[in-house]
């Protein structure tokens, strides 16, 4: 069996770790900073509307670039810009100046996570693909669980300034951690043009729409549901992280060896399952049920169904495939929380999580019509090390 820990994965992982983590250290503090500077819950959603829709409009582009032009320059320009945006935080003190910012810091996001993610498919073995990108989703995970405690704290006993500081430490030392990195590349055979989406994975990118509508619903609307029903919904989400940092790595492994559609289907299934019992959830039994099987099917599918569509496309490829994964994910949480929001308020939270519920299983059925034919064209000859036969170190 190849290796996968390698050193390069090694550092590509601890990297990842870092960078995610100075992301996530915004998620519980930038609305109480917005606050701060006199903003209110409509420029909160108009703030984190403007990061998104930046992601989304440059990842295919840069996807595209990737492809072309190679990963390290791009993972170099991402992190820097993200860690130069953290720092400039510092210096808001207006609205209008915090729009323009998070329009940058969006960039900058699109570009070091799309970078980052294609460079992590070049140096992971194809025959344990899945698994990489399990523990690669392992330390995001991680960094979710520890960022937002670590923020909140670090404002509360310290200051903005400090929270914006260690933020941009911790980009410049995932930079540094890939700094030196050996990246190998297969460029594109076709130089006439270049393309930004990954038309083969269609199929499998509408699949990822659909999960991550209902993830919409679990991140935006749980905290309210555990309220409304007096819940601590810090409960929940530890459950939920747990399950979700245990389930990654496995089913990668169980992909790697049993084949994607053996995993898939029925983590979807219990995703499925998972929303339905919350939605008919009354204290917190019901919530920590659905929390456990919601991490378990959510993150098992999420890990395994990007695995496919990068390791169904050609190495010289996996730049598109991996914006056309990442935009579907931005597409998904943007699409579910105007949709779910609107849900809400005209019914109720349990009207909500059965609509999620639903969702998940339309993501699952595209994925049983679809699978077939996508795993029937993909491409097995992904570069599994440093090979000068197909591939060249950047």
């Amino acid at each position: 069996m190849e290796r996968l820990w390698t050193k390069h994965f090694i550092l590509t992982v601890l990297g990842v770790l870092f960078l995610f983590t100075a992301f996530y250290m915004l998620y519980p503090t930038l609305p109480l900073f917005i606050k701060h500077i006199g903003g209110n819950e409509s420029h909160v959603g108009l703030s984190m509307g403007i990061f998104m829709l930046s992601a989304v409009i440059f990842r295919p582009i840069i996807g595209g670039l990737l492809d072309r032009f190679g990963r390290r320059m791009f993972i170099i320009l991402g992190i820097s810009l993200f860690a130069l945006s953290m720092y400039i935080y510092n210096w808001v003190n207006g609205i209008a100046a915090l729009l323009c910012l998070r329009m940058l810091h969006g960039i900058s996001w699109a570009i070091s996570t799309t970078a980052i993610l294609t460079m992590a498919a070049d140096i992971v073995p194809n025959t344990r693909y899945g698994e990489g990108i399990g523990w690669i989703g392992t330390a995001m995970t991680l960094a979710m669980a520890i960022a937002p405690m670590l923020g909140v704290w670090i404002v509360e006993n310290l200051s903005y300034h400090a929270l914006f500081l260690s933020a941009a430490v911790l980009s410049i030392i995932a930079l540094l951690l890939k700094f030196n990195l050996k990246v190998p590349f297969q460029p594109q055979a076709d130089k006439r043009k270049i393309e930004f989406f990954e038309k083969s994975a269609l199929s499998a990118v509408v699949s990822v729409i659909f999960l991550f509508i209902s993830y919409s619903g679990i991140t935006t609307f749980v905290s309210l549901f555990a309220d409304s029903i007096k819940v601590n919904s810090g409960v929940f989400f530890l459950v939920y992280s747990t399950a979700l940092f245990l389930s990654r790595p496995s089913a990668g492994k169980l992909s790697d060896k049993y084949g994607e559609t053996l995993v898939i289907i029925p983590s979807l299934l219990i995703a499925a399952l998972a929303l339905i019992v919350l939605s008919l959830s009354t204290g917190l039994s019901g919530m920590l049920i659905s929390a456990m099987l919601y991490g378990l099917g959510f993150g098992s599918s999420q890990t395994v169904l990007q695995a496919t569509i990068v390791r169904s496309v050609s190495p010289d490829r996996r730049g598109i495939a991996n914006a056309s994964f990442s935009t579907a994910t931005d597409i998904g949480i943007g699409l579910g929380s105007i949709i779910l929001g609107w849900i809400s308020d005209h019914t109720s939270y349990r009207t909500l999580f059965m609509t999620s519920a639903v969702s998940v299983m339309l993501s699952l059925l595209i994925w049983a019509i679809s699978s077939r034919h996508l795993l029937k064209n993909r491409h097995s000859t992904a570069v599994s090390s440093f090979s000068p036969n197909n591939a060249k170190n950047e």
